[in-house]
């Protein structure tokens, strides 16, 4: 199996404030949608409450909670390794939240797809984990200037350098 993370993540790496998006950029919603549609993507119980419709069509949605079992449309796992588990070789996996989740997920994915905002938002409670530790290489990037609407922002890939660490058999 392929794990991907898909993150928007601000200059000082935010990505959140009380659960929802710092910044709303048309483009890359429908960049998310574009990569993760037909694929599976795994969140944390925030992030779906977060989302405005329930689980996301055309993708199989994985929840994970320890507390909470019923979440609409949604299979439901009480931790990463036992979710992943459940996931067939063949299958894209995409990471889309929160920071706990893209933390521990950091450790063992493949690729990055990251939308880095080139702008600091007034506020933040959540933040994406440091990937700047020489462990990512660009793989592609394309720039898109501040608009009206939003401020700069670059669609970056990376693809891992290393080898994946051993993490639960993946």
């Amino acid at each position: 199996m392929n794990i991907n993370i898909i993150a928007a993540v601000a200059a000082n790496r935010a990505i959140g404030y009380q659960n929802d998006m710092v910044y709303f950029i048309r483009e890359d919603l429908k960049r998310f949608k574009q990569l993760t549609t037909g694929h599976t993507v795994i969140m944390g119980r925030r992030t779906f409450h977060s989302l405005p419709k329930g689980a996301l069509p055309d993708r199989r949605n994985i929840v994970l909670s320890r507390t909470a079992t019923m979440f609409p449309g949604c299979e439901v796992y009480p931790s990463l390794d036992e979710a992943l588990s459940h996931v067939s070789a063949d299958e894209q996996v995409f990471i889309i939240g929160g920071a706990t989740l893209y933390k521990e997920a950091l450790a063992f994915a493949d690729r990055l797809y990251l939308t880095e905002i080139a702008a600091t938002p007034l506020h933040a409670d959540v933040f994406f984990p440091a990937y700047d530790d020489g462990t990512w290489t660009v793989e592609a990037q394309e720039e898109h200037p501040a608009t009206a609407d939003h401020p700069a922002y670059t669609f970056v890939n990376y693809i891992r350098k290393e080898p994946k660490r051993a993490n639960g058999g993946f």
